[in-house]
């Protein structure tokens, strides 16, 4: 009698409960991408690595999160494109903590010589795990979690996800920029889902691209959390797409001089539905008027202590972002869908 009364305890524990979230930590790295993913049964995915250099700043920040996470190897690392500020840290990351599998959109396709550097200094890390080209449509298998990417070289999905598809009519208004053939525009763009919630990270694609995902069709659909693409610049965030995908809480991960660009940030603000924007950092150009909230900025100093924003989500769709610098949370309730 006393060891099933134990076993109930333990079943109703808040430890436990906590321990079936899906956890999303946006890592400081300064303007850069490193999305630290653990899943409810322990499954690990690091989207991006942040800077080279610093001392080893950023890959620092990456393992200590990660040990937070009671992480001893990551499982596997996605690179959404080849420029400094998300595959710079790479190396030093491998020589800090043991990688499983590598995931790209394959060979660098930029011709610009840091890239080309950059690119080299990966090729060379791959020997040490496993290895996976990703094509749009193709799920990487982190236990726990339902990952499915979306773009991949320049290519993206051919047909829409569960409960997409449905013709958009905002496309006849999409005001085009400039082609992009840099990496930004080959990113893979990742939708991971548990349960009820989603989330999309689109890395750096830029404008035009972001319109073929959800143009003349959204074959995205809706999600919970939107992960701002190009670190809140206006090179992205095409209004067509936020829209489309009508978030109730964006995710920017800008750093004080980079992303969080003022007309980014507005259409974020003025998209129907949005409840609450994070921040990594105070956009230093954003000003008073296109920052969020001090309590949602996880640094509002430009040299800063690197905190970060971690978000907690259960499988019915609800989720909790929490603050690191002033220990500051929200929660958000599950939502019909």
């Amino acid at each position: 009698m006393r060891s099933t009364l134990i076993a109930l305890l333990l079943c109703c524990s808040p430890i436990l409960r906590a321990a079936k979230t899906l956890d999303v930590y946006l890592i400081d790295v300064e303007g850069g991408q490193a999305t630290l993913i653990v899943s409810p049964t322990g499954g690990s995915m690091l989207i991006d690595t942040g800077w080279r250099g610093f001392n080893g700043r950023d890959a620092d920040r990456i393992v200590t999160l990660a040990k937070h996470a009671k992480l001893k190897q990551i499982d596997y690392v996605l690179i959404t494109h080849y420029h400094r500020d998300h595959v710079g840290g790479i190396t030093q990351l491998a020589d800090r903590m043991k990688i499983g599998t590598f995931v790209d959109h394959g060979p660098n396709l930029e011709d610009s010589k840091v890239t080309r550097e950059d690119y080299a200094d990966y090729e060379k890390v791959l020997s040490r795990g496993q290895h996976i080209v990703a094509k749009p449509g193709d799920k990487i298998p982190v236990k726990g979690i339902e990952v499915t990417a979306l773009t991949a070289a320049g290519e993206h999905i051919s047909s829409a996800m569960a409960g997409a598809g449905q013709p958009n009519s905002a496309c006849g208004s999409v005001q085009k920029k400039e082609v992009d053939t840099s990496e930004n525009g080959r990113s893979l763009g990742t939708l991971i889902s548990f349960g009820s919630f989603r989330l999309l990270d689109l890395g750096d694609l830029t404008w035009n691209k972001e319109t073929e995902l959800v143009c003349p069709n959204n074959l995205i659909g809706t999600v919970d959390v939107y992960l701002t693409t190009h670190h809140g610049s206006d090179q992205s965030g095409n209004p067509v797409l936020v829209n489309a995908i009508h978030p109730r809480v964006a995710l920017m991960n800008n750093g004080a001089k980079k992303g969080g660009s003022p007309s980014a940030w507005q259409v974020i603000k003025d998209t129907p539905g949005i409840e609450d924007i994070w921040q990594v950092h105070y956009s230093i150009e954003g000003g008073a008027e296109h920052n969020t909230r001090d309590s949602y900025v996880a640094n509002v100093d430009e040299n800063c202590e690197g905190k970060y924003l971690k978000l907690s989500a259960q499988s019915d769709g609800s989720f909790t972002v929490y603050n690191s610098r002033n220990k500051f949370e929200h929660s958000y309730p599950a939502k019909a869908k």
